[in-house]
């Protein structure tokens, strides 16, 4: 079985929408990471006037590590459920995964 790991970047405006929605999805069912972070780049077309001036916008950040075979699945429902520019994606495989028990 191959593992992907997937990394969403969203607004913070979302983090409670995009959270609550992938607890329910069936891809995610071993559960993911989020934390709160700063984004840094070049489009600033939804910052605010002090995110701009700071250089930074907060994003909320998401990880997760799911069997290959979902992945597309599990794109094809955030893409139906959040229509939005400003939520990135990206995957890397997994070489290793497990508890150290």
């Amino acid at each position: 079985m191959t593992r992907i790991k997937l990394t969403l970047a969203c607004p913070q405006a979302l983090a409670e929408q995009m959270s609550e929605f992938l607890l329910d999805c069936e891809q995610l069912r071993g559960g993911f990471t989020a934390w709160h972070a700063n984004g840094h780049g070049a489009d600033f077309a939804t910052a605010s006037l002090r995110e701009q001036v700071r250089g930074s916008v907060h994003v909320f950040l998401l990880t997760a590590i799911i069997d290959e075979a979902g992945l597309a699945a599990l794109l094809a429902s955030l893409r139906a459920q959040f229509r939005a520019s400003h939520i990135r994606y990206w995957t890397e495989p997994v070489l290793d995964f497990g508890d150290l028990m």
